[in-house]
C-alpha cells in the first residue's frame, strides 16, 4: 500500500536511529573490532552493547583510566599528555595489533577488522574547562586489506559532565558506522557525524582521513567543509596539506595575523608580511621562537556567486603552502571574532597586519549594529587585548601615500581613531617596497585571464611557475603555453 502524501509536504531525510546503527554492524558477522575509551566512560561501545548482538562485533572493550595502567600498555608521550592526538594513534596501533595477533586470520577469512578509541577530558568540576578529545577509528573494508583512519578533535559545548558522555557516545556511533558505510561519500560521511545531535552541543575543529579508501581526499577541503557546514569557527592546515589543531599551533604564541583573499598571493601580500614580522619580532614581550604567523582567509573571501569555489580555494591553498605559510580559514567577518578566537589560547602580545581599506572598514559602525554596545563594544574586544595593528600604506590615483597620519574615517569615529592611534595602537609599517604599491590580486587575475605575461613579476618568486605548472586560477598549463 502506497503511503499517504500531500503536495504541501516537506520530505524528511530518514536518518536511522544510534540504535539502527549499531545493530547494522553487530549483525554484520565479518566486522569486528576493538574499543579502547579513555576520560568519558564507555559510551561508544555501551551503544552497541545495548543495541543487541555485540558478541559479533566487539573482541574488547576497555578503559585503561589510571595514568600507570595506560602508559603500561600505551607507553609514555613525551609532553606526559593523555589527551593528545598522538596518545590517540598509539591506542590505534596497539589495538590493530593486537586484533591481527589474537584473532587468528585461518579461522576467520572474511573477518574485517576496526579499532575504535577515543581518549577526552570533560568538563572540570569549576565549570572553567569545556572538555575536548580525540576520536578515531582505523578499519578495513575487506579481509586483510590495508588500514584507514579517520581521525578527529572534538571540543564539548555543553556543561554537564554526563551529557558530555551521551554526546561522545552518539559521535563515536555515527563515526563508527560511517567509516564503514559512508567511506565512499567523506563528505555526506562528515555531516552524518552529527546525527542525532545539535551543533550547540559539539564542535569538531580538526580531521584527518588517510589510507587507500581515502587516497582521492584532499583533507584541505575536508578542513573547508567542517567550517562552511557550521561544525567549527576556523580551521587551520599546515603547509603539509593536513589539518592541524589549531589550540596546539597558537598555544601561548605571539600571533601575527595576515587576512587576505590570496588570489592569488602577491608581492604585496608579502611585502606587508615581512616587513610587519619585522616591526612584531622587535616589540618587548614578543619572543622569535615563540611567534606563530598565520595568513587568514575568511569564509566570506571564498565565496563566487553565493556558493564556495573550492576549486578557486584549492588553488589559494596550494600557493601559500608553496610559500611555507601555515593558513587559518574562518567564519570571522569582523576583526575583534578574529582577535577574541586567539585569545582562547593565548594571552602573548598579538599583531595584525592590514592595508588602508581594511583598517578604515573597522571603524565602519554598520558592521556592529548586532553588539548591543555597538562599535565600543567591538573595539573592546579588539583592541582591550595586548594587540597591535601593522599598517600598510595605500597609494593614491594622484601618487600620494595614505598612512595612519592623514586615513580619514567617518566624522563620529575621528576621535575614537585618534585614542587608538596615540596610544600606539595602529602603526605603519614605514620600510615597504614602493614598487609593490601598484600591485593588486584582481590586476593579476585579469591579466591571467587576458592572456598577458607580465602578470609574473607581480609574484613572489616561484609562485607564477606554480600557477602555471598547475593551470591555477584558469591559467593555461605551462605545457600549452610554450606550444
Amino acid at each position: 500500500m502506497e503511503e499517504i502524501t500531500y503536495k504541501g509536504d516537506f520530505e524528511i531525510e530518514n536518518i536511522p536511529s544510534l540504535k539502527d546503527k549499531a545493530l547494522r554492524i553487530n549483525l554484520n558477522k565479518d566486522i569486528y573490532g576493538t574499543f579502547a575509551e579513555i576520560g568519558a566512560g564507555q559510551e561508544t561501545v555501551r551503544q552497541f552493547f545495548r543495541a543487541g548482538g555485540a558478541s559479533g562485533t566487539i573482541a574488547k572493550a576497555m578503559s585503561a583510566y589510571d595514568k600507570h595502567f595506560s602508559d603500561a600498555i600505551y607507553g609514555i608521550e613525551d609532553d606526559k599528555r593523555y589527551v593528545t592526538e598522538a596518545r590517540l594513534r598509539k591506542m590505534l596501533i596497539h589495538e590493530v595489533s593486537l586484533m591481527e595477533q589474537r584473532i587468528p586470520r585461518d579461522d576467520n577469512p572474511n573477518k574485517i577488522f576496526f579499532s575504535y578509541a577515543n581518549t577526552v577530558a570533560t568538563i572540570d568540576f569549576a565549570k572553567k574547562y569545556k572538555g575536548h578529545g580525540w576520536v578515531g577509528i582505523k578499519f578495513q573494508v575487506e579481509p586483510e586489506g590495508e588500514y584507514n583512519e579517520i581521525v578527529l578533535h572534538i571540543r564539548f559545548k555543553e556543561n554537564d559532565a554526563r551529557l558530555q558522555q551521551e554526546t561522545l557516545g552518539k559521535l563515536g556511533t555515527n563515526l563508527i558506522y560511517g567509516a564503514f558505510y559512508k567511506y565512499n561519500q567523506p563528505r555526506k560521511l562528515l555531516r552524518y557525524l552529527y546525527d542525532h545531535l545539535d551543533k550547540d552541543q559539539l564542535e569538531i575543529d580538526t580531521i584527518n582521513f588517510s589510507g587507500p579508501v581515502f587516497n582521492d581526499v584532499d583533507n584541505r577541503l575536508m578542513s573547508l567543509q567542517l567550517v562552511k557546514n557550521g561544525m567549527t569557527d576556523a580551521v587551520m592546515f599546515a603547509p603539509d596539506g593536513n589539518n592541524v589543531l589549531p589550540a596546539r599551533v597558537l598555544y601561548k604564541k605571539n600571533i601575527l595575523a595576515l587576512r587576505g583573499s590570496f588570489r592569488p598571493v602577491t608581492k604585496v601580500n608579502m611585502d606587508m608580511y615581512e616587513k610587519s614580522y619585522e616591526m612584531f619580532i622587535k616589540e618587548n614581550k614578543v619572543e622569535k621562537d615563540n611567534t606563530q604567523v598565520i595568513f587568514e582567509i575568511t569564509l566570506s573571501n571564498l565565496r563566487a556567486e553565493g556558493e564556495i569555489d573550492e576549486q578557486d580555494f584549492m588553488d589559494r591553498a596550494r600557493l601559500l603552502c608553496s610559500l611555507g605559510q601555515t593558513v587559518l580559514i574562518s567564519n570571522f567577518q569582523e576583526y575583534y571574532k578574529l582577535v577574541e578566537y586567539f585569545s582562547q589560547y593565548t594571552k602573548s602580545r598579538m599583531g595584525l597586519t592590514m592595508g588602508v581599506s581594511n583598517l578604515v572598514d573597522i571603524f565602519d559602525e554598520k558592521y556592529y549594529r548586532h553588539l548591543s554596545g555597538g562599535i565600543l563594544e567591538a573595539f573592546g574586544k579588539l583592541f582591550y587585548k595586548d594587540l597591535r595593528v601593522y599598517l600598510y600604506p595605500m597609494q593614491n590615483d594622484d601618487g600620494s601615500l595614505t598612512t595612519s597620519e592623514n586615513l580619514k574615517v567617518h566624522p563620529r569615529m575621528k576621535e575614537l581613531y585618534k585614542f587608538f592611534k596615540y596610544n600606539g595602537k595602529v602603526v605603519d609599517i614605514t620600510d615597504y617596497d614602493a614598487s609593490n604599491l601598484s600591485v593588486f590580486s584582481r590586476k593579476v587575475l585579469k591579466k591571467i585571464s587576458e592572456g598577458d605575461n607580465d602578470w609574473e613579476e607581480m609574484l613572489p618568486e616561484g609562485v607564477a611557475k606554480l600557477i602555471k605548472e598547475k593551470s591555477l586560477f584558469g591559467c593555461e598549463s605551462e605545457e600549452v603555453i610554450h606550444k
